[in-house]
C-alpha cells in the first residue's frame, strides 16, 4: 500500500477492505478498543506487524536494509530490493531526502561519486539519474573494448 499514490486514510480504508476472517476480526477488536484519532495507517502497519509478522523477522529485514549495497546488481535491481526492505525501517528513512541519502550510500562507488554531490531530494529522480549514469558507464566501457 505504501507504493500507492493514496492518502494514509485511503490506505487504511483499502487495506481493511482486504482483510478476511481472523485478520478482519482482529482489526475489528483493535478498532473497538482504540481512540478514533489513533486509527491511522502507521498505527495499522505497526499493530499488524506486531500481530502477524514476528519481531525477529522485522529485525532481520532492518539489518538487511542497513547493510544493503548495490554490489553486482543493476540500479533497477538495487532499487527493487531497497524498496522491499525499506518498509521494515520505520523512522530510518522517514523522508524522501533520507531515502535518497541511504540509497546513494549503497550505490557502487563509480556511480555514487557522480550522483551524490547533486544531493537529489526526490527518490524517483535520483533513481532515474543513477540509471542514466549506469547506462553511460556501460556504454563507455563497451566503447573502450572496441
Amino acid at each position: 500500500m505504501d507504493g500507492l499514490d493514496c492518502t494514509p486514510k485511503q490506505k487504511l480504508k483499502g487495506v481493511v477492505l482486504l482483510l478476511r476472517d481472523e485478520a478482519y476480526q482482529w482489526w475489528f477488536t483493535i478498532k473497538e478498543g482504540t481512540q478514533p484519532d489513533q486509527l491511522t495507517w502507521e498505527f495499522f502497519k505497526t499493530t499488524f506487524q506486531g500481530k502477524y509478522v514476528g519481531a525477529s523477522f522485522v529485525d532481520a529485514r532492518r539489518i538487511e536494509f542497513l547493510n544493503l549495497t548495490q554490489v553486482d546488481r543493476s540500479v533497477a535491481e538495487y532499487e527493487v530490493e531497497f524498496l522491499r526492505l525499506s518498509r521494515y525501517t520505520r523512522g530510518m528513512v522517514a523522508t524522501g531526502y533520507q531515502s535518497c541519502i541511504r540509497f546513494e550510500d549503497g550505490l557502487k562507488d563509480n556511480l555514487r561519486v557522480l550522483i551524490a554531490p547533486q544531493r537529489e531530494q526526490d527518490f524517483a529522480a535520483l533513481v532515474d539519474k543513477a540509471k542514466i549514469v549506469e547506462e553511460m558507464k556501460r556504454t563507455e566501457c563497451q566503447n573502450r573494448k572496441r
